[in-house]
């Protein structure tokens, strides 16, 4: 039998992990594999939110705007502008020939400075 608890404690562990190595990334100047890693706390973060929700494991997909709608939270417009955004290094992380433009530092920290509001505002969720 799964033990959901269990779950939920790994995702957050491994969101939080994460986190501390897209900061640390990003710091370094590497900034399209530290938004990888943004992007990957957030979906952590939210499959935990969801998992928590429906007392099973969240669907294994990447996208943050369809694991946010899962959570049946009220996210204003700023979250889902984020979360859209954040989409897209996703794709840039795991197929980097897509030509996205690559963010500077300072667009990269302010990233992370938004994002870290919303995963904060999501694990006080749980």
């Amino acid at each position: 039998m799964l033990d959901i608890e269990r779950q939920i404690t790994r995702l957050k562990i491994g969101a939080a992990e994460d986190w501390e190595v897209a900061c640390d990334l990003v710091n370094q100047g590497k900034v399209r594999h530290g938004l990888f890693f943004t992007h990957l706390t957030l979906e952590k973060i939210l499959k935990a939110v969801i998992s928590k929700k429906i007392q099973q494991l969240a669907p294994r997909i990447h996208n943050l705007i369809r694991l946010a709608e899962l959570t049946s939270l009220e996210l204003d417009q700023k979250v889902i502008d984020l979360l859209s955004e954040i989409n897209v290094f996703n794709i840039e992380g795991r197929y980097p020939e897509s030509f996205i433009p690559h963010p500077s530092i300072k667009e990269a920290k302010d990233y992370i400075v938004r994002a870290e509001e919303v995963y904060q505002w999501l694990i006080n969720q749980l």
